[in-house]
């Protein structure tokens, strides 16, 4: 099994803004603008909070309702209505997916979804980020994968139309297009267990927190002491720099790639890796 740290939602870049923690701890991550997308954020909801109005209050009407949302990784039931046969996908195409081509990602393995976040408070004028709260990289969900299809491949009409609503479906023609469809019971070491297989956590708890509370900087991740590349063990992807790690007696630390979106780990090298994993599902619950 590898485990792929997937930098998913909005940042500085792509939305321009943190992901909201909300006042109850929830998580949302943001999809990031797509101009060629179908799906309008104020098409978007999220509990009883309508998107498209989330995202004109924190980027401060720089993202608008009716932009165009790329809603991938698609994780979650109650954001958008779906055709029948519907489950959690991710799409990945480009240079991204060579990599996680290159890394030998698939059937089996688990993307954990990762993306930076900021509280934010509820004013009678709407949501804002609240003042003083430091952004952080969390982690937020969680997708085993169970099936890889070539967009090029899909029955759109029939079998996979289910998928026609989908952003890499509507793209330009791509050989690297793929998307990666969930597992419905977390499977380890050939035995299915009763954990899902995707699922998106309750809130930023402290297993989900990636950024060391006692950074500047959200790219600097206190991780476990497990996670140092040590005795000639392959690194997570995209960090083969040794100056990048250090640890002490209870954490690893690393300064993370600002560059990027999938950081794959080789779990063969790291069996403390599984009973992490577990972990952080069980802490979803």
């Amino acid at each position: 099994m590898k485990l792929i740290l997937s930098r998913k939602g909005f940042d500085s870049s792509a939305g321009g803004c943190p992901n909201p923690q909300f006042p109850d701890g929830r998580l949302l991550a943001l999809p990031i603008p797509d101009q060629r997308s179908r799906i309008a954020y104020g098409d978007l909801h999220h509990g009883d909070v309508n998107v498209g109005d989330l995202v004109e209050q924190l980027t401060k009407r720089g993202v608008r309702a009716n932009h165009g949302a790329h809603l991938d990784p698609d994780m979650t039931p109650g954001h958008y209505r779906r055709s029948q046969g519907w489950r959690p996908v991710l799409g990945q195409a480009g240079s991204a997916q060579g990599h996680l081509r290159k890394q030998a990602v698939g059937v089996g393995d688990v993307f954990l979804y990762f993306g930076l976040f900021r509280e934010i408070e509820h004013l009678e004028e709407g949501w804002r980020f609240k003042p003083g709260a430091p952004p952080k990289h969390v982690l937020w969900g969680w997708m085993q994968i169970a099936q890889v299809l070539k967009v090029d491949e899909l029955d759109l009409h029939n079998e996979h139309s289910w998928l026609s609503y989908h952003p890499h479906c509507h793209g330009e023609a791509d050989d690297n297009n793929t998307i990666y469809v969930s597992a419905n019971r977390l499977k380890i070491n050939g035995r299915t267990t009763q954990l899902p297989g995707h699922g998106v956590f309750a809130s930023a708890g402290k297993k989900q927190i990636l950024t060391d509370p006692a950074a500047r900087s959200p790219s600097f991740w206190r991780l476990p002491r497990w996670f140092f590349p040590d005795n000639g063990q392959p690194p997570l992807s995209y960090h083969a720099k040794p100056e990048r790690w250090s640890r002490d007696a209870r954490h690893c630390f690393l300064r993370s790639a600002a560059r990027g979106q999938e950081f794959v780990l080789d779990t063969q090298y790291y069996p403390d890796a599984i009973r992490w994993l577990k972990g952080l599902v069980n802490s979803s619950f």
